[in-house]
């Protein structure tokens, strides 16, 4: 019987990301494979052999790493952790979820349900986190799979032009091409028909987009990891920057985990032996900082946002779809393209707004029946669905001249 580690493996696999992402990977191989070995580079000569074989060792090393980061994964926080020394709690987050203390550089995953190590995204593509244990393998992904994908489109292109060069013919006002037989001595065993020509078309634009967004990604992780951050803690970094200069503190943020050298920094995420340095919860940390300095900015962050949050009444109902239809055009053609939730309103909700864009806001849906500030579901809605709420700050009561947000 399969043990629960096979069936985790298999829910991993059984996702959109996955599908879409091998998919891709399946149609690239196999229709490179295919025009090489039968239509531009045959295996009887010594280069279509090499050719085939580079062809096959990109695709065995494209699945390798991309295996390797969605199941060996980013590893987490153990559940109920804490630090050595109770007072570094006042130093941390508190995870209602997972029970613990978040660790430095962790973060909760709603997808995962988990305090993930050293927290970067999480990736749809490989439906797991990127973090501390998986960092390593999914860059080399993003590396390798933008490289044969661009082995894979010269295949493809010189392809369609050796078995379409002898069959063009130019008239006055036409371009005809002959797709019934091949111009090629010795003939193929299978003609380069229409179907072949489709394909190779199609997988051809398949490999270039795949090259560009692969690629780009590939390059943003790379300027994190010289710089030994995450995206989350770039991102965390530019609040930081917001806040000082919004209050005019004063304070100097220092990123606390950057080594001062970029091969050091690279250090932390790639080794020889494949496995990263530390344990995920112990960090090095540059002079000057100490292990807790980016955890009290994130809760100097926390605090700012409560105090900047704005709170809304809901004003119509809203099922939580993410394109609603009958909430305006702009509404439907805008909606976040992000795995974030969406959050279902009825008529007099309250929600505590964080963040938002022109047609669509972020918030904290606030339960009436809960006490001391509720709990809270954090999702999208539509802007028009809301309006602000005026109330006394000290009683908590509603006051007159309530406006519509606009």
């Amino acid at each position: 019987m399969a043990g629960p580690g096979a069936l985790q493996r298999a829910r991993r696999l059984c996702h959109w990301g996955p599908a879409v992402a091998l998919a891709v990977v399946a149609v690239c191989s196999a229709t490179a494979m295919a025009d090489a070995a039968l239509w531009y580079w045959p295996l009887d000569t010594a280069g279509g052999s090499v050719n085939f074989i580079m062809l096959l060792n990109w695709t065995v090393m494209i699945l390798y790493n991309y295996f390797s980061a969605m199941f060996v994964g980013p590893g987490y926080v153990p559940l109920g952790w804490t630090p050595e020394k109770s007072q570094d709690c006042m130093y941390l987050q508190y995870c209602k979820v997972c029970q613990s203390y978040k660790a430095p550089r962790s973060h909760h995953c709603r997808k995962c349900n988990r305090c993930v190590m050293k927290m970067d995204h999480h990736c749809p593509w490989i439906n797991n986190c990127c973090g501390y244990q998986n960092h390593a393998s999914f860059t080399l992904f993003l590396l390798l799979a933008p490289l044969g994908c661009i082995h894979a489109s010269f295949i493809f292109i010189m392809t369609m032009y050796t078995q379409l060069y002898n069959r063009i013919s130019f008239g006055w006002s036409s371009v005809k091409i002959d797709m019934s037989a091949a111009k090629r001595d010795p003939r193929p065993i299978i003609p380069f028909g229409l179907s072949a020509f489709a394909a190779s078309l199609f997988a051809l634009g398949l490999a270039l987009g795949t090259t560009i967004a692969v690629g780009m990604l590939f390059i943003i992780q790379m300027k994190v990891i010289l710089t030994n951050k995450t995206s989350i803690e770039s991102w965390i970094e530019e609040k930081a920057k917001d806040r000082i200069q919004y209050y005019q503190t004063g304070e100097t943020f220092i990123f606390p985990y950057d080594m001062g050298s970029k091969w050091k920094n690279f250090r932390q995420v790639f080794t020889w032996s494949g496995i990263p340095e530390g344990d995920g919860l112990d960090w090095p940390v540059r002079d000057g900082c100490h292990q807790y300095s980016l955890t009290i900015e994130q809760l100097k962050q926390k605090a700012d946002k409560r105090v900047r949050s704005v709170r809304y009444r809901a004003i119509e109902d809203y099922s939580g779809v993410c394109c609603p239809v009958t909430k305006g055009v702009k509404t439907f053609f805008t909606t976040p393209c992000t795995e974030e939730p969406r959050i279902a309103l009825s008529k007099g909700d309250l929600i505590l707004a964080t963040r938002g864009l022109k047609h669509w806001m972020y918030g904290e849906k606030i339960l009436i029946s809960a006490t001391d500030g509720g709990i809270r579901e954090r999702g999208w809605f539509p802007r028009k669905c809301v309006e602000k709420y005026q109330y006394d700050s000290e009683t908590d009561q509603p006051v007159d001249g309530e406006k519509k947000s606009k």
